[in-house]
């Protein structure tokens, strides 16, 4: 069983420096099992029910390393420096921007798209799902501006469409239609700006676009935008792919 330092482990869950996390364990401000620690290099053991377990100012800790949460990106929100506008980070606890090892999206939805995004702190499990081996699918819900050729499924499906500037056809994307102007697409592979450039590069233009599915992980209907939800089996983010 893993163990760690007191101060260490609540050091990189962001809840202060290891000076303060003294601090707080001397005025018996955390507590184990209702217990308070007195000194805060002791070692406790890192087992899965220690978030209830450990209290600090009688809160339950938060989630241990390991964290994997999917998200309910609103337009507007940033997955990168690189882009104006806040940060999807702004979107969880103040601490948790604090965390080590630091949280990361796992691949990236741009400003103006909405939907579902995975967040995690385990680098295994963000390659794990971005790996093009893997066949994670992700499904997207467009709308157009114009509508849609008759021939444009049968485009997307034959997996030799060249995106502008690049050189590799694109694999084949699965896509259905429900009316003129909207369409599902299903992805295997994610690049740039993918869904945008596709329908670009077919004459037409992405008025909308909401991701609602990865791999066999649906977007739930009461998880509204700007709210997350802690995922306790990453199981079917591999299923239904």
């Amino acid at each position: 069983m893993t163990a760690m330092r007191l101060d260490r482990l609540l050091a990189n869950l962001g809840y202060g420096s290891r000076k303060e996390i003294q601090a707080l364990a001397k005025a018996a401000r955390i507590t184990l099992d209702g217990a308070p620690f007195k000194e805060a290099d002791e070692r406790v053991a890192l087992t899965a029910d220690l978030p209830q377990r450990l209290l600090v100012d009688g809160e339950a800790l938060d989630p241990l390393p390991g964290l994997a949460l999917m998200l309910h990106k609103p337009l507007g929100v940033t997955c990168s420096h690189k882009e104006a506008g806040p940060l999807v980070y702004s979107l969880l606890p103040d601490r948790w921007r604090l965390r080590e090892p630091a949280l990361s999206t796992i691949g990236r939805l741009d400003k103006e798209t909405s939907g579902l995004l995975l967040v995690t702190d385990d680098g295994a499990l963000l390659h794990r799902v971005i790996s093009p081996k893997n066949k994670v699918s992700k499904r997207y819900q467009v709308t157009l501006a114009r509508p849609l050729d008759a021939k444009v499924q049968g485009v997307f499906a034959s997996g030799t469409l060249m995106l502008e500037g690049e050189t590799t056809p694109l694999l084949p994307v699965a896509m259905t239609q429900s009316s003129p102007l909207h369409a599902t697409v299903t992805l295997m592979e994610g690049r740039y700006h993918q869904v945008r450039r596709m329908f670009a590069a077919v004459g037409n233009h992405v008025a909308a676009l909401h991701r609602d599915r990865i791999g066999g992980l649906d977007l739930p209907d009461d998880l509204l935008p700007g709210q997350f939800r802690i995922l306790t089996d990453i199981s079917p983010v591999f299923s239904g792919t």
